[in-house]
């Protein structure tokens, strides 16, 4: 009795699949909405959400991150970072970065927020996110009302990580990603809580800054920190800044401050 035929397995598509079907979706639907934005719905158009974490912090850079999901591959359990458990977000972001298109982090540095201030640095971490994307959006939705310059049709949307799945996820990676670097700095500044209040303006932040002084990851723009490096003496300042000129290699190991940037591998 001749043995039966195997039935055949259902065929999952590959990454070069998945990214090639969603950028001929992209194609097939670049009319645009009367709004300005050529489509609602993210699974048609290579849609990056975009979020920050940190512009309120004294100490340390301002990172934003940029999000291209694949909608074909689900993540459950998006939402905005602030209301997440530290557990969770930390699960959430392995499965972001396994599972979407692509993403990126783009990061400005204390400098730049003293040298910019602190708005025009997050919109500079935003574009520098949104540039490190490959394959580039075709739309990007930022959260909040201000929008970096970008070549690619933008929209700002308050209020956006509560009901965007692209921008929630990238609020986790931002905030993930940043809260990594506060843990480093504690080991390289302990005494200051960092790792505990991730450079907010804490009373166990500020009582630190009184007893040991200004770092040379403090926001000196910033008028709590300004105020302290006043009064003196501050000698982490002095020789951070020397180690840090003479061993840069200190910068990499906390954050660096170009984008990283991941793409779904390809076969």
């Amino acid at each position: 009795m001749p043995k039966s035929k195997s039935k055949s397995k259902s065929h999952r598509p590959s990454g070069a699949e998945r990214l090639k079907r969603s950028q001929a979706q992209s194609e097939e639907h670049s009319h645009l909405h009367p709004t300005g934005l050529i489509t609602w719905d993210a699974t048609l158009v290579l849609t990056a959400g975009v979020d920050e974490a940190g512009r309120g912090p004294w100490v340390g850079p301002v990172v934003a991150a940029a999000v291209i999901l694949d909608p074909h591959q689900e993540v459950r359990g998006l939402n905005d970072s602030k209301k997440l458990k530290p557990q969770v977000r930390a699960r959430l972001s392995e499965e972001i970065r396994a599972k979407a298109l692509c993403f990126a982090i783009g990061q400005a540095s204390v400098e730049e927020i003293d040298r910019l201030n602190i708005l025009q640095a997050t919109l500079l971490a935003m574009r520098r996110a949104v540039d490190g994307l490959q394959p580039e959006p075709l739309q990007v939705l930022v959260d909040g009302n201000r929008l970096p310059t970008l070549r690619q049709r933008a929209f700002a949307l308050v209020g956006g990580d509560t009901r965007v799945p692209s921008i929630q996820a990238a609020s986790i990676l931002a905030k993930v990603h940043r809260d990594a670097w506060c843990d480093a700095l504690d080991q390289e500044y302990p005494g200051y809580g960092f790792a505990a209040h991730k450079g907010y303006g804490t009373a166990e932040h500020q009582d630190a800054l009184e007893r040991l002084g200004v770092t040379p990851w403090h926001r000196l723009s910033f008028a709590p920190v300004a105020k302290r490096l006043a009064l003196g003496p501050n000698p982490h300042l002095a020789q951070g800044l020397q180690a840090h000129r003479l061993h840069p290699s200190l910068e990499p190991r906390l954050a660096p401050l170009q984008p990283a940037r991941k793409v779904s591998p390809l076969p």
